[in-house]
């Protein structure tokens, strides 16, 4: 075993475990490239878990903040910097329908739990509804709207979030088919209010695509029917964006943007600063007034991590990423569809864009979590790194950092099709 593993198992919660029978100890990144202790390059399509949007160290990102880190580095939300308030301008000015104004925290969960908060303030309701297979973060909150036992550790969970039936067309709650459903997974919304509520809800949180939960992609009338049904109640809608957003999906800055609705909160964190620790919540100016009471963020508005936001949206718009990713996805879509033909366990391709997920089966759709292990690490031996999730850990997640071209995506295509000859 690496020293430094054993060190780890020494000094660290065993709750933070990692990949790989041998775990990879990762020393350098350089665009799409990690390197790990002994120089090999491997090629990253997982991201840092969707979070490295424009790639590792990269140069123009980097140099402006290590300018901010020489000039300002802390001072709190008492105070107004100028790098705080421009960012919440930038991302007002990108951001769909009405949503105007920021609330700038550490984390996705942060911000998850913060937007929550505000719907319960705004509707003076206390109810929330949630999907099944979703995954909002770790605090006690976070895990109450988590739908995955396994994420949902520890007691005093909230109880009054509701969980709604997930939109996972590959394994129908209805036992229905897409078209031929009628979005039953939507409209049983309803029944849940009806059932399990007050009737009167503060929210629908969920995510476009549900990320941990396996890539899971609504059916393009999903979230019109279901947010209907979610205002009929008085309900606010929260998009949770923490791993959609910025171009991940393709062709739109915003996962949402596909369903053609309105949030009137969205969540950010991830890939909204390239790494630096970040989220954030924006909302429409009469739900972000509602909140009267004094809150404050010690560490949300960093000004360092407000300077790797502003020139990460910078990269981003500069190179037209949504067009960039919608191209390369497209790519890699085809790609994984070939694999698909090929070998029998892969049961499903889902996704958008650069955000693509295979789900692993035996036969009559079992999942074949013992499959994914094994397809990781011969991924790892020939240079490749991916990323995994699924209720039953059975789905392999492709989310390279995105300026990515076509032929990287041949080649991590490639790499997969010798990892699944290997079986």
């Amino acid at each position: 075993m690496h020293e430094l593993a054993e060190k780890m198992n020494q000094y660290i919660f065993p709750a933070l475990s990692t990949y790989y029978e041998e775990p990879i100890v990762l020393e350098k990144g350089e665009g799409k490239y990690l390197y790990d202790d002994s120089g090999r390059q491997y090629l990253d399509f997982f991201g840092g878990i969707l979070t490295v949007s424009m790639g590792h160290c990269n140069p123009e990102i980097t140099s402006r903040v290590v300018e901010q880190v020489k000039t300002l580095q802390h001072t709190s939300t008492v105070y107004i910097i100028k790098p705080m308030v421009e960012l919440a301008e930038q991302i007002a000015r990108m951001a769909p329908g009405k949503l105007q104004k920021c609330f700038f925290l550490n984390s996705g969960t942060e911000a998850d739990e913060t937007a929550v908060l505000l719907s319960t303030i705004y509707t003076g309701n206390d109810e929330v509804v949630a999907l099944r297979h979703a995954y909002s973060g770790r605090s006690s909150l976070a895990m109450s709207l988590t739908g995955h036992a396994p994420w949902r550790q520890g007691r005093g969970l909230w109880s009054n979030v509701k969980h709604a039936h997930s939109p996972y067309c590959y394994r129908c709650s209805f036992g229905r088919t897409y078209p031929n459903c009628d979005l039953e997974c939507a409209k049983d919304i309803e029944e849940l209010i009806c059932t399990s509520t007050s009737g009167r809800i503060a929210a629908f949180i969920a995510e476009p695509i549900q990320g941990v939960g396996g890539f899971i992609t609504p059916p393009k009338e999903y979230f019109t029917e279901a947010v209907s049904i979610i205002r009929k109640y008085d309900g606010l809608f929260i998009a949770d964006e923490v791993q959609t957003a910025w171009g991940r999906t393709g062709g739109k800055m915003f996962g949402i943007e596909h369903w053609g609705v309105e949030p009137d909160i969205m969540t950010f964190a991830k890939g909204l600063a390239n790494g630096a620790p970040i989220g954030a919540v924006i909302a429409t100016s009469d739900v972000a007034d509602s909140w009267r009471g004094p809150s404050i963020s010690t560490f949300g508005g960093n000004p360092v991590s407000m300077v790797a936001g502003q020139a990460t949206l910078d990269q981003i718009t500069k190179n037209d990423i949504p067009a960039h990713v919608e191209k390369v996805g497209g790519r890699l879509r085809e790609g994984l569809l070939g694999l698909q033909e090929k070998h029998e366990c892969i049961g499903d391709v889902r996704g958008m864009g650069l955000m693509q997920a295979l789900e692993i089966v035996g036969e009559n759709k079992v999942p074949a979590p013992d499959v994914v292990v094994r397809i990781f690490e011969k991924t790892k031996d020939l240079g490749l790194l991916i990323g995994k999730g699924g209720l039953y850990s059975n789905v392999i997640r492709l989310t390279p950092p995105m300026i990515v071209t076509e032929s990287d995506v041949d080649e991590a295509v490639e790499i997969l099709d010798k990892a699944f000859l290997s079986l």
